[in-house]
């Protein structure tokens, strides 16, 4: 039997939540839990139909130490361009590989890091990050 166990936001910024707790059974997620998980939702949603524009316009940078490779994303991880330094040429084909992956995937952390900053500044109370980080854990720990 697990013990009675106190929530704080499921989802959001501070307090207890589900994964502080090491014998978070998912049969005592109460009504009221799951009513504050979806009214979150549709803040969510509500924001995503106005913030579209916004987040159609968001383009990540990123690009390797040496500055070498470069590339673009748009919001949803796909790559508008890579651009190579003079010095990339003498790199065989395995490094320039590394490279042009290390920099797309600075690339898409940035588009990932200004859609998190633009919700952060429409709705103060929630944090996209901590709210993935529950949300994975609650279905961990129903599997």
């Amino acid at each position: 039997m697990t013990r009675p166990i106190s929530y704080g936001p499921l989802i959001g910024h501070g307090g207890s939540s589900v994964h502080d707790h090491p014998r978070f059974d998912p049969a005592d997620i109460t009504d009221q839990h799951i009513e504050e998980i979806a009214r979150q939702g549709e803040r969510v949603l509500a924001w995503l139909e106005t913030a579209q524009e916004d987040l159609d316009q968001i383009v990540g940078a990123g690009e390797t130490a040496g500055g070498q490779v470069k590339a673009t994303t748009d919001v949803n991880g796909r790559v508008l361009a890579v651009t190579y330094g003079p010095r990339a040429k003498r790199m065989n084909s395995q490094e320039l590989a590394e490279q042009t992956l290390a920099a797309v995937r600075a690339a898409r952390a940035d588009a990932q890091n200004q859609t998190h900053e633009l919700m952060r500044e429409a709705m103060p109370d929630f944090d996209p990050i901590q709210a993935n980080e529950q949300f994975q854990r609650l279905l961990s720990a129903w599997q």
